[in-house]
């Protein structure tokens, strides 16, 4: 899919550079952006891989529980709809995954997704994981995410090194895992450019992740 968009406001920032931060939304932006899946609980690694090499690029980890969050250690990826605190991304309906996902994928880089179902309870657990890990620092979204994973019932062999891929492959050895690849052919560079044209017009994602004409 093309990536037609203004790229969410996001911060300039190179994708690997994975840069921490202190962002703390409050209790009433989170409470207000609370999205809760029809879908089974589980817990989804998102590893962001390099073309055509097969570097890793940026861990991430969408928790589907009582509610869906994005724990994405030093990312860069924002919207002014998605509260955060310390990593964790508040809000994330399918819209939001699908935008979380398409700004990561383009000609260099393709994101793998790959998921777990779990019990509530160990869902829930993930969840308080990533919210106690706190922000990270650069260059951590990979020991940051095994690190809270570890701690998490069913993940304790989660490695806590610096690459992205030595985590992916141990998350494939879990019982009943499923993986998806999202390919994408959009420009290298998703950071500067905040708006795109098509058909000569400009489109953007608006405050309920879907993409619209901006005036």
């Amino acid at each position: 899919m093309q990536r037609r968009a203004f790229l969410a406001l996001a911060l300039p920032a190179a994708l690997a550079a994975c840069g921490a931060d202190n962002n703390w939304a409050s209790d009433e932006a989170v409470r207000r952006a609370r999205y809760v899946s029809n879908e089974p609980p589980s817990i989804t690694l998102l590893t962001v891989i390099g073309i055509p090499r097969g570097e890793g690029g940026h861990s991430a980890v969408m928790i589907n529980g009582t509610q869906r969050v994005i724990y994405d250690p030093a990312g860069s990826w924002r919207h002014p709809s998605i509260p955060e605190r310390h990593d964790v991304l508040y809000g994330i309906t399918p819209n939001f995954k699908n935008f979380y996902i398409d700004y990561h994928a383009r000609q260099t880089y393709w994101v793998a997704e790959d998921t777990v179902q779990v019990p509530l309870e160990v869902a829930e657990a993930a969840i308080r994981s990533v919210e106690r890990q706190g922000a990270s620092n650069k260059s951590f979204c990979a020991v940051n995410t095994g690190t809270a994973l570890s701690r998490v019932p069913g993940f304790e062999g989660a490695p806590t090194g610096f690459s992205p891929l030595n985590l992916r492959n141990w998350f494939l050895t879990l019982p009943g895992v499923t993986s998806k690849k999202h390919m994408d052919g959009d420009p290298a560079n998703n950071h500067d450019v905040l708006l795109r044209q098509k058909d000569g017009v400009v489109m953007g994602y608006g405050n309920d992740g879907q993409l619209h004409a901006q005036r």
